[in-house]
């Protein structure tokens, strides 16, 4: 391909800064057309960021001959419909995260890109954010030696955050649109870039319970997890706890010292070892899907790889299997 031209399926709140000016901001890239069911907020969208032409139905988007590269910004529950819909029209797909529901929704996605040979990327943009490329470079460097174990803690969204003007809980809570809860959200991010800093986790188990009764998903998760180096981790998830109680940390500890990082909330990295301590404070760009997809372009136009791939994004939804199973 020379110029990607992309259309997007679901022009919603995560499109409007994360990922959606992003397209046209990328190197030979462009936004061309966005979709939405709702036809008035879609044209509304294409009016307010300069986007040619808009649609209320999936289909006339997949076949717009200018649109030749499709990014699926819906809820999970129509990920792998509309993937497949995609790749079988040729059409590259980027599709959010998690990829699908389960795993096994994620794995016919990838048998489609694997029998059409269209490829298919995922939403997991951390693996290319500054920030946690400092991680992963300083993972890699051995500055805290060998990978002993890690160790996270996410506490957050409260109740009322999750409630719409209609007060019944939103997508995200609903296991049979988002496949879980928040849980199948968040930690899909988490497991997706700790498999990528540190290799393949090779089993994973858990317990995860609905404690509050505010939803249909569970609201709280405490895992184990081993990785295929030896390294082992731990983490615990809970989302109904007061905002005072709100904590987002994690920790890669090694045989010559530990890392102590964020994966959502905040900007500094602090490395402590033998010589002493030091901290990187590096910000999010604007919109932060945009070194991620500045790569795929670039994959598209075979000038690089993108390294989160439909094979790897499913992995993530496979170890959220283990764990809630």
């Amino acid at each position: 391909m020379d110029q990607i031209k992309w259309g997007i399926i679901g022009c919603g709140n995560v499109t409007e800064v994360k990922s959606g000016p992003a397209f046209n901001k990328v190197v030979n890239s462009s936004l061309v057309a966005v979709m939405r069911r709702d036809g008035t907020l879609a044209a509304d969208y294409a009016k307010r960021h300069g986007v040619p032409r808009w649609y209320d139905q999936v289909d006339d988007l997949i076949n717009d001959p200018e649109v030749n590269a499709i990014y699926i910004a819906t809820p999970p529950d129509v990920h792998e419909a509309y993937t497949e819909k995609a790749l079988r029209a040729g059409k590259p797909v980027y599709v959010e995260k998690p990829m699908a529901r389960n795993a096994a929704e994620c794995a016919r996605m990838f048998e489609v890109s694997r029998q059409t040979e269209v490829p298919l990327f995922v939403a997991y943009y951390r693996r290319t954010l500054p920030y946690f490329v400092k991680l992963k470079e300083l993972v890699d460097s051995q500055v805290i030696g060998d990978i002993r174990f890690v160790d996270i803690t996410l506490q957050w969204q409260p109740y009322d955050e999750e409630v719409g003007a209609d007060a019944k809980p939103r997508w995200r809570v609903d296991p049979e649109i988002s496949g879980g809860g928040h849980f199948h959200d968040l930690a899909s991010h988490q497991f997706d870039l700790l498999e990528y800093i540190l290799g393949p986790i090779k089993s994973a188990q858990g317990i995860s319970r609905n404690q509050a009764g505010l939803y249909k998903a569970d609201d709280i998760t405490m895992a184990n997890f081993e990785f295929e180096s030896g390294a082992l981790g731990k983490g615990s998830w809970c989302y109904t706890v007061d905002k005072a109680q709100r904590e987002d940390a994690a920790t890669i500890i090694g045989s010559k010292g530990r890392i102590d990082f964020s994966f959502f909330e905040k900007f500094d990295i602090r490395l402590e070892t033998a010589s002493g301590s030091q901290t990187f404070t590096i910000p999010y760009p604007e919109h932060v899907q945009q070194p991620l997809i500045d790569l795929i372009v670039k994959d598209l136009r075979g000038e690089g790889k993108c390294p989160s791939t439909g094979a790897s994004g499913m992995r993530a939804n496979m170890i959220l299997d283990w764990i809630t199973a």
